[in-house]
């Protein structure tokens, strides 16, 4: 059977790709930082269906933490298959009005999170051969939002490593890509009134906003094997927006 670890897992994309990862006969490694009662909800609906599942609470911008996730998951599980970097934060500012701990925090989270996992999850992938990476970005980190830019400039970091980093483990039979969502319904769009809300659905061709479960599905194909020859690309789940 094999394993997936999903960073930031208990709600949201990570929570939806973590249900249908389950249903799809993987274990799976839930990881959280704060949000435990979510975490341990989705435990235990994930349990209660017959699936196998641990929740590891671990700060994954900082090595330790990703170091502990890892641990727990081979102690569980044995090697990790697939690893999904969704672990992210979010935050609308001015530019001028972006301090240098925001800065900071937000490339912590949102891309050295994956640098991390990646140096975790990869020396058993090359020992085995095999391994799928799917980084979460964002449609923005292609195209630039307008007091977003430090949260723009994550993303796009993140892209900019899934190409390269695809190129050097390929000889390895280990593919790494990513995607890149428009505006889905998640608890981090929260922050947005109704009228914003509306005027993005408005915005997105399809005329709605995504949901977990399309992201989740984008997913599972590119850790699935009739993807493999699908390496280095970022795939927009944004109904059309950009």
């Amino acid at each position: 059977m094999s394993t997936v670890v999903i960073t930031g897992s208990a709600r949201g994309i990570g929570a939806a790709t973590a249900a249908l990862f389950a249903d799809m006969g993987f274990n799976v490694v839930i990881n959280y930082n704060t949000s435990e009662a979510d975490a341990l909800a989705l435990l235990d609906k994930i349990t209660a269906s017959g699936g196998k599942a641990i929740a590891v609470q671990a700060d994954v911008s900082q090595m330790s933490g990703a170091r502990l996730l890892f641990d727990k998951a081979k102690k569980a599980f044995g090697a990790v298959d697939v690893l999904v970097n969704n672990a992210g934060i979010a935050q609308q500012r001015l530019f001028t009005d972006i301090t240098e701990e925001d800065y900071d925090r937000m490339f912590d989270v949102n891309v050295k999170s994956i640098f991390n996992c990646c140096q975790c999850a990869l020396p058993d992938m090359i020992h085995s051969k095999y391994g799928r990476i799917i980084n979460i970005s964002s449609m923005w980190g292609v195209v630039g939002a307008s007091c977003e830019v430090h949260y723009s400039a994550s993303k796009a970091a993140v892209i900019g490593l899934t190409k390269a980093l695809a190129r050097e483990v390929a000889p390895s039979g280990i593919t790494v890509n990513c995607i890149a969502p428009g505006v889905i319904d998640t608890p981090m769009n929260k922050g947005f009134d109704e009228e914003t809300i509306n005027a993005l659905a408005q915005e997105t061709p399809v005329g709605r906003l995504g949901t977990p479960d399309d992201v989740a599905r984008a997913v599972a194909f590119l850790a699935d094997e009739k993807s493999s020859f699908i390496t280095g690309q970022t795939l927009g789940i944004d109904g059309g927006f950009i």
